[in-house]
């Protein structure tokens, strides 16, 4: 059950608290609380119930009582954490005094016993929980069935008119609220507005683990004995809270006390921590989050951290973190996509490439794992801008190529994760899986999928070559110092052969960019047919006349076989997979790529089929669909406390002998 949904622990404190009382709680040094605090929160919960009544009827004043708290509140990366299993707890209270006590006896024989005491079962209860690696936490539970002292035999059923605090209190037994409370005004009884029976977040978010392990090409190498060095790897868009208060607009279904910082950090943090990943991509980390909170707090949870801000006066970057006991760095290559004077390249996103050696445990002898490379970016939203998108991945994809080819020409295993802000089976998706693109002539809009701009009378089309030769990046995404050296002696060519190629095609094309002069730059050259014909002899005999035609038709390419670790599509649910919800609509633009063998495909097939080989998927956490997340208010909600959802991934590593 822990690993089923990981935020049990949410509390009713934070779900009920103002954003002053949350930034309190998370940045009070450790104590408990006091009796003032207490009383004052319990009349504050209690008189929210009276809050919407009309102003005819009267409160009678509520008695106080007193709660004692065993453990005490925990700060930084100490975070609030427990199990489903843990609600089945009590809540203790002190004996009340002699005013007190006959008030809840009066109130225990009423109708309506069950809306009095909800202003008790609001408040929390805690017992302590031990994390590996990690000192006790206090976890904060909501209880079905609360224990009074000296009110005996009252079984209390939590009522509470903010629907994450009643799902968490029905976590254990969603059938001890009626579907219907009658709102009747009781003497000396606090009267409750009728509360809507809400299916519990912990069914609607719940993410099943998937083992995939027992696929044929897994268990053929346990049957052979074949050790597997094993680790996990999470990608996250953790939403940037500059990002938030920009587009306010954006989130107009949230509470604002859900979207302040000091509500969200928490939850991201016990969240990275539940699933406990050897390898940690982040996106939109906002700088000064990164340097003051979650890098210390990394480190003590045993990562090294890296970090890379986006270009120009963006606030926010990504972040690649890693254990330092499951790996040791071997380098670092921080990815700048900005380039001055490219239209193509003329935007602030960047990327990170790292290439990782895994430390095997002692005790193994002679043995050996292949390096690791590990990508991870963030690419631009515009959907009109695919252009960009491409010329981005493209960039991403030659650095990738220069940091994991090995010295004999193949490549170490490679994990690509990230937010591309594209869509499955878009264009640039394809061009990542399938390792080709055939881009001349197409929208731009077009490239990641994300809306359709198909009706507007005029669109940016992608045109061949889509970036200039000075970039230094060949249509294969690889640096042209990374190709194949020149061999010695090979032959130069003079200016009156080189002429003999401008009545070709790509000599014989406008440039998009040439500025049209009525008798200079209109006339397009004509050859002849003995000219024509001797141009194409000249191609083919010095082998170049498929690759031109490649330059001309605007193919580009690459050779590292990677493969999604999702299907993006749910069976068992008959909808597609989603990562994020802008604007409520449900979509994925979330990945993590990985290295694969291709197998030949089928006649007629165009999509690249895989199978696993040095790097095995193990298994993943699963996602959900749109129509679920609408039923939990869509994403960011009280437990979720970023607009994406976290990928997850298990992979193996084969372990062979030196």
């Amino acid at each position: 059950m822990t690993d089923g949904f990981f935020t049990c622990g949410k509390n009713v404190l934070l779900a009920k608290s103002p954003s002053p009382q949350i930034e309190g709680v998370f940045a009070a040094t450790r104590g408990r609380l006091v009796s003032e605090e207490q009383e004052a929160l319990l009349q504050q919960w209690l008189g929210e119930g009276a809050g919407n009544l009309p102003a005819s009827e009267s409160v009678p004043a509520v008695g106080k009582v007193s709660v004692t708290f065993t453990s005490d509140w925990l700060e930084g990366s100490e975070l609030l954490m427990t199990s489903l299993s843990d609600l089945n707890s009590s809540l203790e209270v002190t004996p009340c005094a002699d005013q007190q006590l006959s008030e809840l006896n009066a109130l225990a024989s009423s109708e309506l016993q069950d809306h009095a005491v909800a202003g008790l079962a609001r408040l929390p209860a805690e017992e302590t929980v031990t994390a590996a690696g990690s000192a006790p936490w206090a976890a904060v539970v909501p209880q079905t069935d609360q224990q009074i002292a000296g009110c005996a035999g009252i079984s209390a059923k939590v009522l509470n008119d903010d629907p994450a605090v009643l799902a968490w209190s029905l976590a254990c037994d969603t059938g001890t609220v009626p579907a219907e409370l009658q709102a009747r005004p009781v003497q000396d009884a606090i009267p409750f507005s009728p509360v809507l029976t809400e299916v519990p977040y912990h069914e609607i978010l719940w993410r099943d683990w998937e083992d995939l392990s027992v696929q044929p090409c897994v268990l053929e190498h346990v049957s052979k004995n074949t050790a597997l060095f094993e680790f996990r790897v999470m990608s996250y868009n953790i939403l940037a809270q500059d990002l938030v208060e920009q587009g306010l607009d954006l989130y107009v279904h949230c509470h604002p006390d859900i979207l302040n910082w000091n509500y969200r950090l928490p939850n991201l943090l016990q969240e990275i921590q539940h699933w406990d990943p050897d390898v940690l991509c982040l996106q939109e980390v906002q700088e000064n989050h990164y340097w003051e909170q979650l890098e210390p707090t990394f480190k003590e949870m045993g990562f090294a951290c890296f970090y890379k801000r986006r270009t120009g006066t963006k606030t926010d970057g990504c972040a690649v973190c890693y254990k330092h006991s499951r790996f040791q760095l071997i380098s670092l290559s921080p990815v700048e996509y900005f380039r001055p004077g490219l239209d193509i390249l003329n935007r602030d996103n960047v990327g990170l490439v790292l290439l990782l050696q895994p430390v095997l445990p002692e005790g193994l002898g002679l043995k050996a794992v292949s390096p690791l490379c590990v990508a991870n970016t963030h690419v631009l939203f515009n959907p009109r801008r695919g252009d960009i998108k491409l010329a981005q991945v493209a960039l991403l994809l030659a650095e990738i190529d220069k940091i994991a080819r090995t010295t004999e020409g193949s490549y170490y295993p490679v994990i690509l994760c990230g937010d591309l802000n594209s869509v499955p089976d878009s264009p640039l998706y394809k061009f990542i899986r399938n390792g080709e693109l055939s881009y001349h002539g197409m929208p731009a809009w077009k490239v990641s999928g994300q809306e359709d701009f198909s009706q507007q009378v005029y669109s940016r089309k992608l045109l061949a070559p889509l970036w200039p030769s000075s970039l230094g990046v060949t249509d294969s995404c690889q640096y042209v110092t990374r190709c194949q050296p020149k061999k010695l002696g090979r032959r130069e060519y003079s200016r009156d052969f080189l002429l003999q190629f401008r009545f070709c095609d790509i000599a014989c094309e406008r440039p998009p960019q040439l500025v049209l002069l009525e008798g200079v730059t209109d006339a397009k050259p004509v050859a002849s047919a003995r000219e024509h014909s001797a141009v194409t002899a000249v191609l083919k005999r010095h082998h170049s006349l498929s690759f031109l035609g490649k330059w001309c038709s605007g193919v580009i390419q690459h050779g590292l076989n990677l493969t999604s670790v999702y299907s993006h599509f749910l069976p068992q649910r008959g909808r597609p997979e989603v990562t994020t919800m802008p604007m409520g609509l449900g979509t994925t633009v979330d990945y993590i790529f990985y290295s694969a063998e291709p197998v030949e495909n089928r006649a007629g097939e165009r999509r690249r089929m895989y199978k696993d080989g040095a790097l095995k998927l193990l298994g993943r956490l699963s996602l959900l669909s749109e129509d679920v997340l609408l039923m939990a208010n869509g994403l960011p909600n009280p437990f979720c406390s970023s607009d994406h959802l976290c990928l997850l991934a298990s992979f193996g590593l084969e372990i062979s002998s030196l």
